[in-house]
């Protein structure tokens, strides 16, 4: 029988400026996502949506949700495989095709981690490893777009 898990958040709009949305420029998109027990983090909309740029907006915080399941399989696979990865960053790109009606899609995520392996590390495990941390990603299996990783592996 499959595990079931459920994630709650929850999302609160903060951007009434005292009329409310009665206009398209009336309003701010600042909101809040919530995590109970968890530091708040301060959201808005992309700024050429009208959106505060000093907020993550979703855009962002997808293409990082994508990013995190990649590197947290990763690491997985790696502690069982015997390979030390002493350090990661990946510094990932979604691009996000706006249609002419103002809606959108993504039409594709680039991943790029840099990772960093012990000394008695294997260069192309490590690397191997990235395609299966790929197949297990939760946030990968769920989207109907490509999301592609380009690799670096450095031994230290």
């Amino acid at each position: 029988m499959p595990k079931h898990h459920t994630y709650s958040t929850q999302v609160v709009w903060t951007g009434d400026l005292g009329s409310g949305t009665s206009r398209y420029d009336a309003y701010s998109r600042d909101h809040l996502v919530n995590v109970t027990n968890k530091p708040d983090i301060a959201a808005s909309s992309d700024p050429a949506f009208r959106g505060d740029p000093a907020r993550h907006n979703p855009e962002e915080l997808f293409v990082a949700s994508l990013s995190s399941c990649h590197m947290l399989w990763y690491l997985h696979l790696c502690a069982t495989n015997g390979i030390m990865v002493t350090g990661y960053v990946d510094d990932a790109i979604g691009t996000m095709e706006e249609s002419a009606n103002g809606s959108g899609h993504f039409t594709d995520v680039l991943l790029r981690p840099h990772v960093i392996i012990g000394a008695s590390g294997h260069i192309a495990l490590a690397e191997r490893l990235h395609d299966e941390a790929h197949r297990y990603c939760f946030i990968a299996n769920s989207v109907n777009f490509p999301v592609r990783c380009e690799p670096s592996t450095e031994v230290v």
